[in-house]
């Protein structure tokens, strides 16, 4: 880049010094000419210097600006622009040769230069050379031949060729073929120069050996540096086909006048094939890949009928020389001439151009408002470049003649855009040749913008209550927004804006109808799981570019009272047992007993709850808060009354119709945990099922006793089999596994509390029943010791131990054996430590040691018994 770009400068100041030359030797002969003439090269950067024209005419810089020095030319003055300062004439734009002249050898750009005061005008005319800016390119990408592996060496087949868009040395191309062992390259040359590549088959194909091949042709062009372009060349050998397609002539020549319509027929070229079948079928196409022959021209590939699809003008391309080629159905091809001479008419009619235009314009534009500013001109000179222009029924509007052949297009009245939103005002510009040529120019004139008027919702945000359990697909609301502006503009699609959460999908619960602005519910709505959600709805118009407005809707499930009520304590009946509670005889009026916790997964009305007593004669010695579900004793206990009570406790919601939920408490009014024990084990049963848990449970009860018995007598004979003085327990290794499965659930008006060990407790000798706990681990031998130990036992009791903890349990049997264990809370007193002495059962004897009140280090680190 940076060679070409030296490369340019140097031919560029080599062609200044032949204007500067040009333009002295004209002065100094005294022949004024009137026509200045530079020469630069295409791609120069834009600001380059072509030349100072201030100079080369003969006016002093300094009057430039007074004088107005201007271009007049609508295309050269997008490529050139005078610098006012010191009066050099520079580049303004890129110049593309190839864009502005196509495949024309001389190609250059004209203006007047206009200066004023006085008016003098001089022509001004630029040529462009060419630069080696383009690459030769194929039209295709790659080509496919099939040939019969019958043809003989010599055969050539016609490839494409490549287009080069520069001019002269630049556009001379030359070919090559990579390197294969069957084909060379050939080239023809037509009348013009142009080099067609041929395909020689150099020896023989065997299908059998080889069915296909890939050739690489590339086409370099004649530039410095060399550009060059490649086609791939795929080749299919096929099956014996012995005769190629001929055409009637070698050469086809046609003559056709410029304006000739669109689809007309040009000629027709025919070629025949001695085959029969598929090998004499001919397909027609052509081969050359010269553009401007494309645009122009199209062949029916069945009937070799050439017409044009495209304008022919005479003063774009003289004539066209065109290759066609026939190819029957085994892939082989022929090739032909065919050039068309393009015959001139007087066919340029007045252009007219659009230099500015305010569009779209305001409804209140006061009357004489410029709307655009045009430039009528015809490429014809003399009386057949004169032009007169009109405007054609708008009488909204007038022309206004400008200098030159400039007009202005002015409003003769006020708009109206909701009575006419736009107006398309026609140009009529006619020359005076004979006969005359006109031509129409239509200019749309918006009034106001196309679409400017977002939809617009009622609300900027919506509420939407829906009760929850709703049937799924049904409607839940209508939303509308409303567009000022008609037609598609103002058509109105709603939809919703998913917010494509991980844990919410807006489009899995809610749609909408995209015409009506209906929002349905795809599911049904649980309030206790969503209680609501937001969701973000679109209303987008139809309209280029497209306006939307959008709105947030917020959706509210609505509370049914669809849940029960749930006790979380006590825990509800399981099996039909029910909760134990002590109560202190000794407890006091308004003494809280327990509370009755209970949740309700509802809100509002439907999940306020209240408690009550199912049955009130059995609880008339207890209230219950109707608010809170507190239990407290209604009075003093009396000694005549009854020490069991049972209740059942309901719970109900404050819906419609309201729900509920119940659990039953047996409240034991007694003074230790020894009075409940017994009241535990022998509760009355009223119903069947009651009486029959009692029976089994009293027989679990006495097996596993009879069974505890028979272990400790078989334990305390061989221990005294193996030492008569011996007396302790320490040999023996385990406890028996004693069943506790009777044991229910036991509070003190808190929540049940876990039982770490099992207890052995001698009850009343009335009732010759055991209440057993299985311990969850072995009893150390170290725990077992001698009741009648004349030595002081000491056991340590953490200051922070609980009313309630047992601190030892001493058995005593005739045969002066005991056992200490610890074990887990039991019941609180207000003592600080007290020991019960069981009745003899069976000649055992048990003691229990428990803490009957809160202990303190402080006050007696030691308690002596």
């Amino acid at each position: 880049m940076a060679e070409r770009d030296v490369q340019q400068t140097q031919i560029f100041k080599g062609f200044m010094w032949q204007v500067m030359f040009s333009f002295l030797f004209s002065c100094l002969s005294h022949s004024v000419s009137g026509q200045l003439h530079y020469s630069i090269f295409e791609e120069m950067q834009k600001g380059s210097i072509i030349g100072n024209i201030a100079n080369d005419l003969g006016i002093n810089v300094k009057e430039i600006a007074a004088r107005k020095f201007r271009i007049d030319s609508q295309l050269s003055e997008t490529y050139f622009i005078v610098n006012s300062e010191n009066g050099n004439l520079n580049v303004a734009d890129r110049i593309d040769r190839e864009a502005l002249c196509e495949a024309t050898e001389e190609c250059f750009l004209t203006f007047d230069a206009v200066i004023e005061n006085p008016l003098n005008i001089f022509h001004v005319r630029v040529d462009i050379k060419d630069i080696n800016d383009n690459t030769p390119r194929f039209i295709q990408e790659k080509t496919e031949l099939e040939i019969s592996e019958h043809t003989s060496p010599g055969a050539t087949f016609p490839l494409q060729n490549a287009e080069d868009l520069d001019v002269g040395v630049n556009s001379m191309l030359t070919y090559k073929l990579s390197a294969n062992k069957h084909f060379v390259l050939g080239e023809k040359k037509s009348n013009n120069g142009r080099i067609f590549p041929e395909l020689i088959l150099e020896t023989s194909l065997d299908r059998e050996t080889q069915s296909n091949h890939e050739l690489i042709l590339s086409a370099s062009d004649g530039g410095n540096p060399v550009l060059t372009g490649t086609i791939l060349i795929k080749i299919t050998v096929t099956d014996f086909n012995d005769n190629l397609p001929v055409f009637t002539q070698e050469i086809y020549k046609v003559n056709i006048n410029e304006n000739i319509p669109i689809h007309s027929t040009v000629l027709h070229v025919k070629a025949s094939d001695k085959d029969e079948g598929i090998n004499a079928q001919i397909t027609y196409s052509f081969s050359t890949t010269a553009t401007n022959v494309l645009r122009i021209f199209a062949i029916n590939s069945n009937t070799g009928e050439i017409t044009t699809k495209g304008n022919v003008d005479f003063e774009e391309v003289k004539y066209y020389d065109i290759s066609v080629q026939a190819q029957d159905g085994s892939g082989l091809v022929s090739r032909a001439k065919v050039l068309i001479q393009v015959m001139d008419e007087n066919d340029n009619a007045p252009r007219i151009s659009v230099s500015s235009i305010t569009n779209p314009i305001s409804e209140d534009s006061p009357i004489g408002t410029v709307v655009a500013l045009i430039k009528a001109h015809d490429l014809d000179s003399g009386k057949n470049g004169e032009i007169d222009c009109e405007i054609i029924d708008a009488i909204q509007f007038k022309l206004l003649a400008s200098s030159g052949n400039f007009y202005k297009i002015i409003t003769t009245s006020t708009l109206d855009r909701e009575k006419t939103p736009h107006y398309n005002i026609t140009i009529q510009a006619t020359d005076q040749g004979s006969p005359p040529l006109s031509s129409l120019k239509t200019i749309r004139l918006d009034v106001l913008d196309i679409n400017d008027n977002p939809p617009n919702f009622e609300k900027s945000s919506y509420v939407i209550y829906v009760t929850e359990n709703n049937q799924p697909g049904a409607s839940i609301y209508s939303i509308q927004a409303m567009d000022k502006d008609t037609e598609d503009n103002g058509k109105v699609v709603y939809s919703i804006i998913n917010n494509n959460t991980e844990e919410f999908s807006s489009v899995s619960y809610i749609s909408i109808n995209p015409v009506t602005g209906v929002i349905y519910a795809l599911q049904s709505f649980d309030y206790e799981q969503d209680r609501e959600f937001h969701i973000q709805i679109m209303a987008k118009d139809n309209g280029s570019p497209s306006l939307n407005s959008r709105t947030m809707v917020r959706i509210c499930i609505v509370d049914q009272n669809d849940n029960s009520p749930t006790i979380l304590y006590p825990s509800p009946d399981v099996g039909g047992s029910s909760a134990f509670e002590m109560v202190h005889f000794s407890s006091e009026h308004g003494t809280l007993v327990t509370k009755v916790v209970a949740v309700d997964t509802d809100s509002g009305h439907n999940g306020w709850l209240s408690y009550h007593f199912l049955q009130d004669s059995e609880t008339s010695h207890f209230i219950i808060d109707q608010y809170t579900g507190e239990i407290r004793t209604s009075r003093v206990f009396q000694e005549r009354d009854i020490l069991r009570h049972k209740v059942v406790v309901i719970v109900k919601d404050n819906g419609t119709p309201s729900l509920s939920a119940t659990v039953t408490l047996t409240l034991i009014v007694a003074d230790n945990f020894q009075h409940v024990l017994p009241e535990i084990s022998n509760q009355p049963m009223k119903s069947d099922s009651q009486s029959n848990m009692q029976i089994y449970l009293v027989i679990a009860i006495a097996l596993i006793s009879f069974l505890f018995m028979l272990t400790v007598i078989f334990a305390v004979i061989s221990k005294y089999r193996e030492s008569k003085t011996s007396t302790s327990f320490s040999s023996m290794a385990t406890y028996p596994q004693i069943d506790h499965s009777f044991i229910p659930q036991f509070n003190f008006g808190t929540l049940p509390l876990p039982y770490s060990y099992d207890v052995c407790v001698s009850l009343d000798p009335s009732e010759h029943n055991f209440a057993l706990l299985k311990p969850h681990n072995n009893v150390p031998v170290e725990n077992l010791i001698d009741a009648d130990d004349s030595g002081v036992g000491t056991e340590s009791v953490e200051g922070t131990a609980p009313a309630g903890d047992i601190v030892q349990v001493l058995i005593r049997s005739d045969t002066t054996v005991g056992c200490r264990r610890n074990v887990q809370h039991l019941h609180p007193t207000n003592m600080s430590c007290r020991i019960n002495t069981a009745t003899p059962c069976n000649n055992i004897f048990t003691y229990l040691i428990f803490v009957a009140g809160v202990l303190s280090h402080q006050i007696s680190p030691k308690t002596s018994m």
